[in-house]
């Protein structure tokens, strides 16, 4: 199989493009709704987490499903109008609460109050959560910062390797790969209740070290073949890098993915949208790598050409 990238670069900037203000628009919607970009969850905004389920040993305990609309007005009569609720499990016998800091005795009145009205609670699956808004506010600052150091980081590395060009397009590679990332989990946090945490900062940090490894694999072979093909067009250098790599990408990409598969099938509940972060941001990476940081060096390597009248192979 052999990519013309050069060709495509057009429809590959605007299948990205749309991508990128779809994202864009999901995470202003959820700004609108939940004063942030992406639905975060009690890490970053601290409160008090309630898990419980239905002991389904009892007989008729787990006739009926626990209705939202019920746990709703049984939130408001305890003065917690603005707590969230949601229903889990196949028979949606399972309760999460996420709420303002509440103390013991407040936990008790309110487990009462649901006891009363749908029946007797597993105690062994009873979960409770407590992050104070400060230490949420610290977490998030912490991971913004990890993020924007990484990004330094990988400009000065590739600058010194390569050029400072190269450094430019893949961090808009890599923008592209966290941006998308984003814009997916914030679709599912509208439309699933899907919330982020202090693992989805780690997910973007290593999406960011599994995309920038292989921008700079590709562009290893563009420098290499450059000097190899002195003559050649960047047209036909990028081309031909890439499709060298091609098969090494691939690879590199499925053979990542498939144990996050795994884990997003039969891993815990906890890893499994840490594992779906991580299959779409290393999809995002691989096409971005071969699709954007490539087909951008490659558009503004010809416009130095066209200005300075220099072959590529003097360029790298």
């Amino acid at each position: 199989m052999k990519l013309n990238v050069i060709k495509q670069r057009y429809f590959w900037w605007l299948l990205s493009a749309l991508t990128v203000i779809i994202s864009l628009l999901a995470m202003i919607v959820s700004y609108l709704q939940f004063e942030a970009p992406l639905r975060p969850s009690l890490d970053f905004v601290g409160g008090t987490r309630l898990q419980l389920e239905l002991d389904c040993s009892i007989p008729q305990n787990c006739d009926e499903p626990i209705a939202i609309s019920e746990v709703q007005e049984i939130l408001e009569a305890q003065g917690l109008p603005d707590a969230r609720a949601q229903v889990f499990g196949e028979n949606e016998t399972g309760l999460s609460i996420r709420a303002q800091t509440l103390d013991v005795e407040e936990r008790s009145e309110l487990q009462d109050a649901l006891e009363a009205n749908f029946g007797q609670f597993d105690p062994t699956t009873i979960q409770i959560d407590t992050v104070g808004p400060t230490i949420g506010e610290e977490l998030f600052t912490s991971g913004i910062l990890a993020l924007l150091v990484s990004f330094f980081g990988i400009i000065v590395y590739i600058s010194i390797r390569f050029q400072l060009d190269y450094a430019i397009f893949a961090i808009l590679a890599l923008f592209h790969d966290a941006l998308i990332t984003a814009g997916v989990f914030s679709i599912l946090g509208l439309v699933a209740m899907v919330e982020v945490d202090s693992l989805f900062l780690v997910a973007l940090l290593t999406i960011i070290g599994f995309s920038v490894n292989d921008t700079v694999v590709i562009y290893d072979r563009i420098r290499e073949t450059g000097q190899q093909e002195p003559e050649a067009s960047i047209a036909k250098v990028v081309d031909d890098a890439v499709n060298q790599t091609l098969t090494r990408s691939i690879n590199t990409t499925l053979t990542t993915i498939l144990p996050l598969l795994a884990i997003l099938l039969f891993g815990g509940e906890t890893l499994k949208e840490f594992a779906l972060a991580l299959i779409i941001g290393f999809l995002l990476g691989a096409y971005s790598s071969i699709f954007l940081a490539s087909t951008l060096l490659a558009w503004w390597r010809e416009r130095q050409e066209t200005t300075q009248q220099k072959p590529f192979s003097e360029q790298v």
